[in-house]
């Protein structure tokens, strides 16, 4: 195969799953973002990463974007004679924020970019393949399309519908100091719940694609969750201590993907706002680091250099 000599840029945006009772479904693309460089090179493997998960470049074949990139050749029929990256890494690693999509997403999407028979790797086979190295479709939906999605498995196929969240939406990103895996907090869930609770839950999870999508006023009702939060609280408790105080503020509050941070989802120019986040987090024993973001509308983009 004739490779291009010129390198692709992939960006990729954070991404927060669940938001409370969309366990497994729903996902919201942030304005926080890795980008990842990648060209082909005449042999071996070149790789530098900066920012979060800086000593990953260490792990050749093993790193995450690499594999990534190594699946979709494969799909395409041929592996490249070297690879050479560089990722600059703003998503924090091990936090419920959709890092380890983002880094399958960049790779699927580098690799596409970089081989002549990317035609041949459609979207929905992106989506397809990212599912299967993820494990489930939420963050990785979210990753490539963007905005608001919901995400679903039918047949063994990962499907997704996107949404345009509502104007002036603006996720406030509480980030506690250590990291946790998202294994551990599986291991937190039980194997069934009550079926009350995954009723109330279901009604919860519409209710938020109604807040989220047409009317802010319910997203404190919205993001009531029965299925995995409270378990999990053992796991990381500052976490589940920060949620509960910011829901007494009136501010909905969730835990992000697997955790251990927190999104709450406020709108601007309302009350309480995005402002009023940083007090309460203040309060808590736990030090946490505030950020807020916007929601990324447009989800990862490929450049050619």
């Amino acid at each position: 195969m004739d490779w291009p000599e010129h390198p692709v840029t992939v960006r990729v945006p954070a991404t927060s799953a669940n938001l409370g009772p969309g366990f497994d479904a729903l996902g919201l693309a942030l304005g926080l973002h890795d980008v990842a460089e990648a060209r082909v090179i005449p042999a071996g493997l070149a790789i530098e990463v900066s920012g979060s998960g800086e000593g990953t470049a260490l792990a050749h074949e093993g790193h995450l974007v690499i594999r990534a990139m190594r699946a979709a050749f494969g799909a395409l029929g041929e592996q490249p004679p070297g690879i050479g990256l560089r990722c600059v890494n703003a998503i924090p690693q091990g936090y419920g924020l959709g890092s380890s999509a983002g880094a399958i997403v960049a790779g699927l999407l580098a690799a596409r970019a970089l081989c002549r028979r990317g035609a041949r790797l459609p979207d929905a086979g992106v989506l397809q393949l990212a599912t299967e190295l993820e494990g489930h479709p939420d963050n990785v939906a979210a990753c490539l399309s963007g905005g608001l999605t919901i995400a679903w498995t039918s047949a063994a196929r990962a499907q997704s519908a996107r949404l345009d969240p509502v104007p002036g939406l603006a996720p406030v990103l509480c980030v506690p100091a250590a990291p946790l895996a998202t294994a551990q907090a599986r291991q937190a869930l039980p194997r069934a719940v009550p079926h009350a609770e995954a009723a109330a839950n279901a009604a919860r999870a519409a209710l938020l694609v109604a807040a989220l999508t047409a009317d802010p006023g319910l997203l404190m009702a919205g993001t009531e969750d029965f299925l995995h939060q409270p378990y999990r609280a053992r796991v990381m408790p500052a976490t589940a201590d920060l949620i509960a105080r910011l829901r007494a503020a009136g501010i909905p509050a969730v835990v992000s993907g697997a955790g251990p941070a927190v999104l709450a989802l406020t709108v601007a120019g309302t009350h309480p706002g995005p402002e009023a986040v940083q007090p309460v987090a203040a309060s808590a024993g736990a030090a946490w680091r505030i950020q807020v973001l916007d929601v990324d509308r447009a989800g990862a983009t490929v450049e050619s250099c």
